[in-house]
């Protein structure tokens, strides 16, 4: 039976040191981190993310600027936004809520972001950058991920490892983190001959395809790791939702040597991670500028 990784208490214990780093920050140079959060639209779950984001900046030290535009907002306006909060001193990250209406040119928009505040990871620049292994902001989902392998595994040097899915946000740049600890990296798509196969020859699997529970516990190498990124909305018992994963938790557990859970796995990592880039934002921002 697999452990189970306890994301949201790795979170918290995260949470706890970045509210440290922050507040030594403010004593050595006078500095409040700041996060803008730019949100267009009123869709659910995005504001859900903002909010919490919000809350847990604020927790922790970070100041917390949400801008929350309408859905006909002109894309020009979102832009203007972003190069404003390029300019503003206060702010050391800048996240655009995804998605962005359809109006809007997502690609065009992030590419807006200075990307000294891209805490997201998400600009070509520091793309490039992870790819190369120069020093750059790794998206956060991946981020997360890697904290929790290296906590469980330490040296992840030489080991197998497969990922599920080949996102720009998750797959692709996890691929990259996972090259840099010197793992085997195979990334498996739609078009992956056999994927059961693929996925046993992994000591490390991290699925991120967003298929609720299309990976079983057959496709499960013994021993594995296993690292759940899906977040799956799935009709209940009574007519209620419940949140799951994209492996069946209830086949892959008995299989894998630890397992993280949905919830309570990858999800609370994403935004501790986020407060994470966006310390590192600061302190990389106020290194260009003289001591007081």
């Amino acid at each position: 039976m697999g452990d189970i990784i306890d994301g949201k208490a790795f979170a918290a214990t995260l949470r706890q040191t970045i509210a440290g780093e922050v507040n030594a920050l403010k004593s050595e140079r006078g500095v409040s981190p700041g996060l803008a959060v730019v949100l267009v639209g009123d869709d659910p779950a995005s504001q859900v993310y903002v909010r919490n984001k919000g809350r847990q900046a604020r927790e922790t030290g970070i100041q917390s600027f949400e801008h929350r535009l309408d859905m006909d907002t002109p894309e020009a306006q979102v832009l203007d936004l972003i190069r404003d909060l390029n300019a503003d001193p206060r702010v050391n990250g800048i996240l655009v809520q995804l998605p962005l209406p359809s109006h809007m040119d997502a690609e065009k928009v992030l590419q807006t972001i200075d990307p000294l505040k891209d805490v997201d990871g998400f600009h070509p620049v520091n793309v490039g950058r992870l790819t190369v292994g120069a020093d750059a902001m790794a998206p956060c989902t991946p981020l997360g991920c890697m904290m929790l392998l290296t906590d469980r595994l330490g040296d992840l040097s030489g080991l197998e490892a497969v990922i599920v899915g080949r996102s720009n946000i998750v797959g692709k740049p996890m691929a990259t983190l996972l090259l840099r600890e010197n793992c085997t990296v195979t990334v498996a798509h739609s078009r992956t001959r056999d994927l059961p196969a693929v996925c046993r020859r992994a000591d490390i699997l991290v699925a991120a395809v967003g298929r609720p529970n299309m990976i079983q516990g057959d496709w499960i190498k013994p021993g594995a790791t296993v690292i759940d990124v899906g977040i799956n909305r799935i009709e209940g018992e009574g007519g209620k939702t419940r949140l799951v994963g994209d492996l069946d938790f209830a086949s892959v557990q008995p299989v894998a040597g630890a397992i993280t859970p949905v919830p309570g796995g990858v999800g609370p990592m994403t935004i501790a991670c986020l407060l994470h880039n966006t310390l590192i934002a600061a302190r990389r921002q106020l290194a260009m500028l003289p001591p007081r």
